[in-house]
């Protein structure tokens, strides 16, 4: 075990190499370590060990940190998608324990908020993201209790991860690690509940769009929470509109601070808005490359500021981390209206189409990685998927006609079924998404012309967005090339949530030539799609597409 002042080198439960402090907190120290027997990355967290709750009193015995924290981490892996770090190991010392997570991909947004001040609609983005993987794990009984920035990881492909879940025993007081994040009732020493979640959210968004915390830390942590309980809480000046949702979540009684429901419709509705305001001239974010920053940066994210990547490419400065997570908030927001659909939980916006339209999904049957982390399993299908034959037929099954598109292509769709939605770009792209009311399926058919000559780096390019903007994507097997009516082309398949349904979607790209291309998505329910009904809607789609398009 390591001792009480704890240095670079040594090892944690006879593994685990710890490199280096990036961050100390009240009560807790992260470390970035190295998992000896693998040679991989990971993170340790010291943490002081939490108080039980007074229930423990009637003669029950307390559940050793170490088993609870195993265990919510496996009930979470599943629930949240990948949204919450895979936990390796847990070892316990006199008074700590130490929490071996993989390393997220990017850095905690301590990193980011020590450069000040980020935009609004990021703000929303990473909020909406933490909010998701709340939703799931409140679904499942599991409180946080302890969230902060620095159990906050996104990366420059927009991937947000949570860590720290199961540090703190349900009905236990007052978090020991960032106490200016604490709600009100926690800094009272009251038992943590779902509200104090969200009173946190909301803190962390405040501490983006203004560059400092809503409380600053005192000269103690009894200090702190004394003003946490009794400041009022100061008008956010750089929110624009996310404002309100900010403010719903820091009302002092938790009763009264806004529903899960109700912060997500506001902040996807400020991502959607922003995305119709600044539709960008560059290709749709289909199979058409990464969509441009709107705030003039380059679509790769690469920051070229003095700062740039730290230790082992984790990003330690603005240019890198900000501007490329601003890069994917556009494409994410992108795909938010163009794939129809709202990047997961039960609600939907007022002013969005409603969840069956969202055609955003997680992988297909396939061969699956035996390194996969714990936590996040995929989810494989039990049969092979569809292969839709490439020959066209002379005759349609009944109940499905041809539609003819004013754009230049045809494909034969079920009775009832029309555009419901039509996105086009100055590029000449442009996407038209089918489907009918009531029916949760959708096809997208979407023309490109900036494409490369690969189309399975096309589909390897675009997977980071998707991850970005999809909850719970997953995807299951390789990215196959195919042939399609003689034409070069790749098909990929993963699965998502949309709507609290898990859905799956085949998308199949093809090259025409000169750069450009189609790509047909088939989204539906997961559990319909082994079905008679959909292998043959799939098979009629590939077979009868056709386009005028030279």
């Amino acid at each position: 075990m390591a001792k009480a002042q704890d240095s670079a080198g040594e090892l944690i439960a006879g593994r685990y190499r710890l490199l280096d402090v990036f961050l100390r907190e009240e009560g807790r120290a992260l470390w970035h370590g190295e998992d000896s027997a693998f040679g991989r990355p990971v993170v340790l967290a010291r943490s002081r060990a939490a108080g039980e709750p007074d229930g423990e009193a009637d003669g029950e015995a307390a559940e050793p940190a170490a088993d609870r924290i195993l265990r919510t981490a496996k009930l979470l892996g599943p629930a949240c998608h990948g949204g919450v770090a895979a936990v390796l190991d847990v070892a316990e010392e006199p008074g700590f324990v130490w929490t071996v997570t993989e390393r997220p991909p990017g850095a905690p947004l301590t990193e980011l908020l020590r450069d000040g001040p980020v935009d609004h609609v990021w703000a929303a983005a990473v909020g909406l993201r933490v909010l998701d993987v709340l939703t799931a794990a409140h679904r499942e009984g599991v409180v946080h209790g302890e969230l902060g920035p620095s159990q906050v990881w996104a990366d420059e492909h927009g991937a947000v991860t949570v860590t720290g879940f199961g540090a703190t025993p349900a009905g236990a007081a007052h978090r020991v690690t960032t106490p200016s994040y604490a709600s009100p009732e926690q800094a009272r020493g009251e038992a943590t509940t779902p509200a104090a979640d969200l009173w946190t959210l909301g803190a962390m968004m405040y501490a983006l769009v203004e560059g400092r915390p809503l409380v600053q830390e005192r000269d103690s942590a009894e200090a702190t929470f004394r003003a946490v309980d009794r400041l009022p809480v100061k008008e956010p000046r750089q929110a624009g509109p996310l404002a309100p949702a900010i403010l719903g979540l820091l009302r002092w009684d938790p009763v009264e601070r806004v529903p899960e429901a109700v912060v997500r419709e506001a902040l996807t509705r400020i991502l959607r808005q922003n995305f119709e305001e600044v539709t960008p001239p560059e290709p749709l974010p289909d199979l058409l490359g990464p969509v441009g920053d709107h705030r003039g940066g380059g679509a790769t994210g690469e920051g070229t500021g003095p700062s740039g990547p730290g230790r082992e490419g984790l990003p330690t400065g603005r240019p890198l981390l900000l501007g490329a997570a601003l890069t994917v908030t556009v494409a994410a927001v992108g795909a938010f209206v163009l794939m129809g659909g709202l990047p997961g939980g039960d609600a939907t916006s007022a002013s969005g189409p409603a969840p069956s339209r969202a055609a955003a999904g997680t992988p297909t049957a396939g061969p699956t990685s035996a390194a996969t982390p714990a936590g996040r399993t995929p989810t494989p299908s039990s049969k092979p998927s569809p292969s839709p034959s490439a020959g066209a037929g002379t005759a349609l099954p009944s109940g499905f006609s041809l539609y003819r598109a004013p754009q230049g292509f045809a494909v034969a769709l079920p009775t009832g079924w029309k555009p419901v939605e039509t996105q086009s770009s100055d590029d000449l792209a442009y996407r038209v998404t089918f489907g009918a009311a009531g029916d949760p399926r959708t096809l997208a058919v979407t023309y490109s012309t900036q494409l490369g000559s690969d189309p399975v780096a096309v589909w390897s390019a675009l997977e980071p967005s998707l991850r970005a903007v999809s909850t719970g994507y997953e995807r299951v097997g390789a990215i196959r090339p195919v042939t399609y009516h003689g034409m070069k082309g790749a098909d990929m398949e993963w699965y998502s949530v949309s709507g609290g349904v898990r859905v799956r979607t085949l998308g199949r790209g093809f090259l025409i030539g000169d750069h450009r291309g189609f790509s047909l998505r088939w989204t539906t329910p997961a559990d319909d799609w082994d079905s008679a009904a959909n292998r043959q809607a799939l098979k009629v789609f590939f077979d009868s597409f056709r386009t005028s398009v030279k």
